[in-house]
């Protein structure tokens, strides 16, 4: 029986958690749910799967929480704040952690979980983003399991060799490939971009996703950062890692070999299948997902990305080039932009543009400890404010 802490429990990534674990109650309980302010949403999930700790953003959000645990007859003990998160995250009663808190707010608690040797199911892309190193050097201090739970770095995990460690040469690896659904505005004329919605951007022609996720796979910053997540994963250089863009989005990924092999990874987009083979890791178990039927799929599609159209996925590229702090920088301008965008101060196609401008003007220091990076992230931050705001 594996005991599951969930952080971010009310999003799409922790709904479908919950929905694998829900399937498999001899194999999985429930430790800890931990939200941000979706308190009613976060009391239904307790009352129902009963986590011995729930954790939510404020003071304010825990006290109604627990006022409408009480009133259900639900003894979970609910916490608040990011120190709250982390001790969930690092409890000796937590074996593996889905780390799945959107943005810079998840890297403190996925860090803690490296840190205590969890199991770290990682589908919080900032963590390695924003302190790859620091975060890879904790998981092999601690012996923790590290296993990616977006759909593409989880494809890549199952087409390379069970034991390749972080060196793809030598497993014979010539390139990872990540596929793109190219998002809602693939075949958009460009010109016509500055003037799309926020709703617009948010229509994901294949997966259900939250607003700022969304938003980042109508510009490809999502692949952008899964490229640089790439790299500390499986240990590929920005010339080892190429993205292509796969409309039908039933090749996860796949994994070039100097033989001339191409492993892929195929089935219907659901997140339950990453989710589910995480969490079961290394056996199988059911996730509730439809097997994929080729028959009814027809034509796979592959296309390389127009940068122009893209240009934050040709930012991403830069940022990992340049290391540092300087996919710190990118993350943080690109929240700040996004934000800005789903509140309508500024346009769909300003957002590299305050990204650029972020990346252009602030020094690329060294990702030596946390504090350092967190310092690159608000001065990020409050740049890429100053920028929209002027």
């Amino acid at each position: 029986m594996q005991r599951i802490t969930i952080l971010g429990a009310t999003g799409s990534i922790g709904v479908s958690t919950l929905d694998v674990i829900a399937r498999h109650p001899d194999r999985y309980s429930v430790y800890a749910l931990t939200a941000h302010s979706r308190v009613e949403e976060l009391a239904a999930q307790c009352i129902q799967f009963r986590p011995a700790r729930a954790v939510v953003g404020s003071a304010a959000g825990a006290e109604q929480l627990a006022a409408l645990l009480r009133a259900a007859g639900c003894r979970t003990e609910v916490e608040w704040g990011e120190a709250a998160l982390c001790a969930v995250s690092a409890a000796a009663d937590t074996d593996a952690v889905m780390a799945a808190i959107v943005g810079a707010a998840g890297l403190a608690p996925t860090l803690a979980a490296a840190r205590a040797g969890k199991k770290v199911m990682l589908a919080n892309k900032e963590a390695l983003v924003m302190s790859g190193q620091l975060f890879m050097d904790a998981v092999a201090a601690s012996g923790a399991v590290l296993l990616p739970i977006d759909s593409e770095h989880n494809a890549i995990f199952q087409c390379l060799p069970q034991h390749y460690g972080r060196a793809p040469a030598a497993a014979g690896v010539t390139k990872v490939l990540l596929t793109a659904s190219g998002g809602p505005f693939l075949k958009r004329d460009v010109a016509t971009l500055e003037n799309v919605t926020p709703d617009e951007a948010c229509k994901h022609p294949k997966w259900v996703m939250g607003r700022k996720i969304s938003v980042d796979s109508a510009t490809m910053m999502n692949k952008g950062l899964e490229v640089i997540e790439a790299h500390w994963l499986f240990g590929a250089s920005a010339e080892q890692i190429e993205v292509v863009i796969h409309p039908q989005s039933v090749v996860h990924s796949m994994v070039s070999y100097n033989d001339g092999s191409v492993l892929a990874e195929l089935g219907n987009p659901d997140m339950r299948t990453p989710i589910a083979h995480a969490l079961a890791y290394p056996e199988r178990i059911a996730s509730g997902v439809a097997q994929l039927d080729l028959t009814q799929v027809g034509t796979l599609q592959f296309e390389k990305p127009d940068f122009a159209r893209f240009p934050c996925l040709a930012l991403a590229f830069d940022a990992l080039r340049a290391g540092g702090t300087a996919p710190a920088l990118l993350n943080a301008a690109n929240e700040v932009a996004v934000q800005a965008f789903l509140d309508e101060r500024i346009g769909f196609r300003r957002i590299d543009r305050v990204i650029a401008q972020v990346m252009d003007e602030l020094p690329h220091g060294a990702a030596s400890s946390i504090e350092a990076v967190m310092a690159q992230d608000a001065l990020a931050r409050s740049a890429a404010e100053r920028i929209i705001s002027g």
